[in-house]
Formats: structure tokens, sequence, C-alpha cells
């Protein structure tokens, strides 16, 4: 079925999977933007939902902040946050309400502000109070403009000495080397020497659970997001160690045959007691889940493995929501949540 191109052109009228392949050239878009002397930073807050803040976990990951840094998915900031405070608003629409308040509330509180959005109302507002902008360019889904806003982030934060110089340079390099990587997950490669296609029949017809360690946790949120948003699947998210202090428990009981596919990337680059805990839980599991199916990214870098896992995930889940019958694009049912709460 995901060989005939006829069908995949017809369902994935948008070309997702088009954009999906050319994702690494948004790691290499270059913002112009000129930024005000803001002296000390204390913490970075993103403020953000879905697909606008998920890039922001990256920084966690690669290339670390030198500051603390939380992602927020509220109408309001927490409570530290104030003048020598970094905060981020970035939504794709730049009408996605929760992002507004929390700007709304950085700006009362007197924090350094700055604007990541493809337009709409936070562009607007950034116009108005000089906020600097990093205009996202428009006109395909946010969940699919994801490594726009990583570089947007790197190139915000390496020039306030807040990740490692070189981080901007590292990052578009890698999108030379993930555009390689790619070559084979192509609609026009055929289901036996396509492994994302392979994959994406695995899931079909299941609830995902997708695992991972903490540095990879940012590519299986992005998974879990995809599964939603793409294939309208349900799919949940967790991550080594926090799992075998209690969902690892939940695997153990009735009923065997449980309707679920589990995916488990694992990444040699994590610690060394979390590789383990990967291999003595599928042991111990044996016979109580499903069998995982396992996930290994290339490369010899964190960053790297991120964006092949992320973009590798991007195309399952897309080709899953061909299986499922449906145009990956849309997301029909958060429009009409909007449209309903703006009644």
């Amino acid at each position: 079925m995901l060989d005939d191109l006829k069908m995949i052109h017809d369902r994935d009228a948008e070309d997702t999977l088009g954009i999906a392949e050319k994702q690494w050239q948004q790691l290499q878009y270059t913002f112009d933007v000129q930024l005000p002397e803001f002296g000390e930073i204390h913490n970075i807050v993103v403020a953000g939902m879905g697909g606008s803040a998920w890039p922001a976990l990256y920084l966690n990951s690669w290339p670390r902040t030198s500051v603390p840094l939380e992602v927020v998915r509220d109408y309001n900031l927490p409570a530290y946050v104030g003048p020598h405070s970094l905060v981020i608003s970035s939504s794709y629409s730049g009408n996605t309400e929760e992002t507004l308040s929390a700007l709304h509330d950085a700006e009362a509180r007197g924090a350094k502000s700055v604007v990541m959005t493809a337009g709409g109302k936070l562009a607007d507002y950034a116009g108005t109070k000089a906020l600097p902008l990093y205009l996202i360019p428009g006109g395909i889904q946010p969940r699919m403009s994801s490594f726009y806003f990583l570089a947007a982030l790197t190139q915000l934060l390496e020039p306030l000495g807040l990740i490692p110089q070189g981080s901007v340079v590292e990052l578009a390099a890698t999108g030379d080397w993930l555009k390689d990587q790619t070559a084979d997950w192509r609609p026009e490669v055929a289901t036996a020497q396509n492994p994302t296609k392979q994959l994406a029949q695995e899931l079909m017809g299941r609830s995902v659970v997708i695992y991972s360690g903490p540095k990879m946790f940012p590519a299986a949120n992005k998974w879990k997001i995809c599964c939603n948003e793409n294939a309208k699947n349900v799919a949940w998210v967790n991550q080594y160690p926090e799992f075998n202090h209690n969902e690892f428990i939940g695997w153990s009981s009735h009923p065997v045959d449980k309707p679920y596919a589990v995916v488990e990337i694992r990444s040699n680059l994590e610690h060394e007691r979390v590789q383990k805990r990967f291999e003595i839980s599928e042991r111990l599991l044996s016979g109580r889940r499903p069998s995982p199916n396992v996930v290994t990214p290339p490369g010899d870098t964190i960053l790297r493995q991120l964006l092949w896992a992320s973009n590798y995930g991007d195309f399952v889940t897309l080709y899953l929501a061909l299986l499922n019958g449906l145009n990956p694009a849309p997301v029909e049912l958060v429009e009409r949540l909007k449209a309903e709460l703006n009644a």
C-alpha cells in the first residue's frame, strides 16, 4: 500500500512528506535580528504550546544552556520570573492564547522579552513594543516548522553567551549530514528497503508508547506529537530512568495481549546505566508487553542523533497517517476548539 505513489499523492495533498524531506534546510535558515543590550540573565523561560514549545526541549540535551531553562505551557509564568529573566514567547500562528497571556505576564514583571512567530497577534505586539522578533517562515503546519525554531533559539542564545560558541555553525553543518540520512525514507523507496514504512506498518492499529533516555527525550516527545497530529493516533511518551520507578510495574499485569505498540529510542550516548536499564527492562517485561520496536539513531554527537531520530519519527508517523487513510496535515479538532473558545 505504501508503495502506491498515486495513493500517497492523493492522501498527502499538502505534501507533508516533501516538507519532512526538506526539514534539514530549516536548520540553516538565518534570522536577521538586532538584539538590545539585555544585561545580566539569570534564567530562561520559553513560553509556548505544542510544536512551538517542543524545540526548546532540545536545549537541555544540546547545546545545554549556561543558566536554568524551563519550558512553560501555561497562561502564567513561574513566580521566579523577573527583570533578570529572558522570556521567549513562541507561537507559530502568533495567536496562541496561552502564549500571548504569558507574554503579557512577562512584560508586567519587567522580564526581557523575545518573540518567535510566523505572524498573528504576537508579531503585531512585538512590532508595537519594539521587541526582538524572530519571524518564522509561514505556510506549513507548526509541528513541521520545529527546526526553524531550533535555529532561531541558537541564533538568539549564542550571541548572549548562554550556549557554547560554535553552536550555530554546528547546527547548520548537521543539516547537511541529515540531508543524506533521509534518502532511504522517501516515498519512492519501496517498503522492502524503507525502514520508516516498515515501522509504520508495525504501529498501525495500535496506540503508540514511546520511550527514550533523557538525552533523546526531545525526539521521543516529537514522536508523540506527530503520532497525535500526523496520524491522528493516541500516543504516550516517557523516559528512563523514571520509567523504572512506576510505569515499569504498569506493564506487569493483565491483559497480557495489550493493544499497544512500543517504540524505544536507544542512544549509545545516554548514561551507561540508562542503556543497561533498557536491556534489563526488556528482559523482565518479556511476555508482559509487546516487544519494543528499537530505533537506534546513528551519529557521533547528541545533536546528530536528536535530529535524525526526530526526522525519522516524522516519516514514520506520516506513513502511519496514510495507512490510517488520512491526510496527515489538517488538525481540524484543534481549529474547532479554538473557534468555540472564542465564541
